[in-house]
């Protein structure tokens, strides 16, 4: 006969297949990754991209200055009819920087106007203002040649895409033609086609190797 007490205990202790299968699981357990405690950074997070000014156009603080140097490529935004200091990242009372590299090769300029664009070849970009304007009353660069053929081209170009008046344009290329050998310093009427005043001033000495052009942008108003 079966002691009833004993059949109990015989119920409640575990069989030992079942004993290895709880340890084995308890192990997995351990042995498993933590879970991740923080998110990866989304887009719109400061880590997820470059903060870094990516805007076409150029600046002039010291940053900027190093930057036309190296690429030798320069772009100002002059589309409103002025070139505002802020937009440069220079501070209202700032004064513009003088850009010269004759030491390294010309520079491709651009300023865009309101109704087209300006574009030289110049080593010698400079900017007027004062202290209390908060845009720059003109941008100055400079164009070289190193014959009378080439600095007439030089003419004839402003003529073509800046409206520069080519009736002066022509009698004084005519007049220099008849006398290479003579120094005139001459100012052409200027053109404004591309929603600036841009003017031609005109060094040329025929006793030096090269000519120099100083071109004038100014806002119309």
């Amino acid at each position: 006969m079966t002691t009833p007490f004993l059949s109990a205990g015989r119920a409640l202790r575990p069989r030992a297949g079942v004993v290895l299968v709880l340890l084995a699981a308890a192990a997995l357990a351990g042995c498993a990754p933590a879970a991740p405690t923080s998110t990866p950074p989304s887009a719109s997070s400061p880590s997820a991209g470059s903060t870094v000014h990516t805007s076409e156009f150029s600046t002039l603080d010291a940053a900027g200055v190093d930057a036309i140097r190296e690429t030798r490529k320069a772009r100002l935004d002059m589309r409103s009819g002025r070139l505002q200091k802020a937009s440069v990242r220079l501070t209202d009372d700032s004064f513009g920087p003088e850009i010269n590299t004759r030491d390294l090769g010309k520079i491709s300029l651009t300023i865009a106007g309101p109704t087209g664009d300006v574009q030289a070849e110049t080593d010698r970009i400079r900017f007027s203002t004062t202290e209390q304007e908060p845009d720059f009353r003109e941008v100055t660069y400079f164009l070289t040649a190193g014959s009378l053929e080439e600095y007439t081209g030089l003419i004839r170009d402003g003529v073509e895409k800046y409206g520069v008046d080519s009736a002066a344009a022509e009698r004084w290329i005519s007049s220099m033609e008849s006398n290479p050998g003579t120094k005139s310093n001459f100012s052409i009427t200027s053109g404004t086609s591309t929603g600036l005043e841009v003017n031609y001033d005109l060094r040329y000495d025929g006793s030096k190797d090269v000519q120099v052009i100083i071109v004038h942008v100014n806002p119309l108003t």
